[in-house]
């Protein structure tokens, strides 16, 4: 058992998803950043000084115990008061466009790197449609 795990365990593609991850968790932190520490405060700046990291509304009672701030989304969070927080939601969401939009630009480059690599064949569909437009720009 211990020799299939091994063998399991050095497949190319066991191996390459490992990498995968360990890469995509570091790239999903850069991203974080970017989009908590650059993008949103540019955009609350955009917005009149707006930090939408702490924009919620309370939907539950607030313990009469808690003595925090009223305005303060993660000590109230902390302290157990329902909330909707709306704010941090659309930082979440700004932040998986901007990652999603990045793995696109990298699976692009790396398709276009993969023809080149081909011998700069041209597809045959390409090659058609630019032979067509040729001969219609010839009549």
């Amino acid at each position: 058992m211990l020799g299939e795990f091994k063998a399991f365990i050095m497949r190319g593609n066991v191996l390459d998803l490992a990498v995968a991850v360990i890469i995509g968790a570091a790239f999903g932190k850069i991203t974080t950043s970017l989009t908590e520490d650059i993008i949103m405060p540019v955009v609350g700046w955009l917005f009149g000084g707006l930090d939408f990291s702490s924009h919620f509304i309370t939907l539950g009672a607030v313990p009469a115990t808690y003595t925090g701030s009223l305005t303060d989304y993660a000590a109230l969070k902390a302290a157990g008061v329902a909330l909707l927080g709306w704010g941090e939601f659309l930082t979440v969401v700004i932040n998986f466009v901007i990652l999603a939009f990045i793995i696109f630009l990298l699976i692009r480059s790396a398709t276009k790197l993969a023809l080149r690599k081909d011998g700069d064949e041209v597809p045959a569909d390409v090659a058609l449609l630019t032979e067509i437009r040729d001969l219609l720009k010839n009549k």
